[in-house]
């Protein structure tokens, strides 16, 4: 029978890890994340299904330990906010390198430097262009509520052992601190060490055997012949990303005249927003990206086709409004609104700019 709660975003996450299987959590505590951490210790998974809960030293070091554990062909994963994603970048990219699959959460606060403590989708450029370096990408999963929550942590390891990538949940301090109802995923149970080496043991580090060769887990490649086909193999994977795993939601578009383009919270305040501007006559719909990266450029391509203007709603100075206009091309007008530094939208700015910069701009 299906479980219902009324749950925190955040220890949702750490309800749906334990459920899915996951074998290894590995953080640091910071706002406004750390319910993560916290519910995992005061769930104490390891007395359950042997799960592994350990607050690091670091965040540098916490991803590190991702890193080792999905090496070995384990289910791992770590959470954490703004800040601390950034001093996980060089552990993500090695990750990325290695194709090794891993669950990165970030909450996401207010920018730049340490901040504020409030909610902001800030970090957009970071986790869709790359926030370390080298030419790679992260399949990334924006939640607009806590069942979505719940359901991206098993998608997003599915995902990630799928294409042997890591994946990122890009939530925000709005979606992690938030309680709503949630129905809780099924437990799975995690894979015994004979089911990783059936289904990873083709480049997991599960150890040589006379019937088993040894494999090595590394970014690191000094011939740039070789290093180059290797870009032009994850080029591929992401290719295939692109074309298989692209996700998002449309609301009230049928008969739009004109879009807002908004994920995450800001997909919520459009919302109301959507039903204020109706009230006034004004036909306004919303097409919320599910996926980051794949991002639903083709969806948008068709929307520009139908309505007169786009107002792109993210709570940032405007950031994935530089990837509406790129599938826009120019066919409609596109304006960005947002608040940032911590501040959230009303849905009555919303309408405001709408009418300001799209209507009558």
């Amino acid at each position: 029978m299906a479980e219902y709660k009324l749950m925190k975003g955040n220890e949702v996450i750490a309800e749906a890890a334990i459920r899915c299987g996951c074998d290894a959590y590995f953080g640091y505590p910071i706002t406004p994340q750390s319910e993560i951490l916290e519910t995992l210790t005061l769930r104490q998974p390891w007395l359950e299904t042997g799960m592994v809960v350990l607050q690091a030293e670091s965040e540098v070091a916490a991803i590190n330990m991702v890193y080792g554990g999905a090496a070995c062909g384990k289910k791992v994963m770590t959470s954490s906010s703004s800040p601390g994603i950034s001093l996980k970048q060089e552990g993500i990219t090695y990750l990325a390198g290695a194709e090794l699959p891993c669950l990165v959460v970030n909450v996401v606060r207010g920018g730049p430097g340490l901040g504020t403590i409030q909610p902001a989708q800030s970090d957009y450029f970071q986790s869709v262009k790359g926030g370390g370096h080298g030419d790679y990408k992260l399949i990334v999963l924006a939640p607009a509520s806590v069942q979505e929550m719940n359901d991206f942590v098993d998608l997003g390891f599915e995902l990630a052992f799928k294409y042997r990538n890591p994946a990122l949940i890009l939530s925000d301090g709005v979606i992690g601190q938030m309680m709503e109802k949630v129905k809780l995923s099924p437990v799975k149970p995690r894979w015994t060490n004979e089911e990783v080496i059936k289904l990873n043991g083709s480049w997991a580090t599960t150890g040589k055997t006379a019937d088993r060769p040894r494999n090595v887990a590394t970014s690191l490649e000094l011939d740039s012949a070789r290093q180059e086909q290797f870009n032009h193999k994850l080029q591929a994977k992401y290719k295939e990303i692109q074309e298989k795993e692209v996700r998002f939601e449309k609301i009230a578009c049928d008969d739009a005249e004109y879009l807002f383009v908004a994920y995450g919270s800001s997909s919520r305040i459009c919302q109301k927003a959507i039903d204020l501007a109706r009230e006034k006559g004004i036909k306004v719909g919303l097409l919320r990206p599910i996926t980051l990266f794949p991002y639903p450029t083709k969806a948008i391509q068709e929307m520009a086709e139908k309505v007169k203007g786009i107002l792109a709603v993210e709570m940032s100075a405007g950031q994935m409004v530089e990837d509406v206009r790129l599938a826009v091309n120019g066919k409609v007008k596109v304006e960005h609104f947002g608040r940032f530094g911590g501040m959230i939208p009303s849905p009555n700015e919303v309408v405001k700019a709408l009418e300001d910069l799209i209507i009558k701009g």
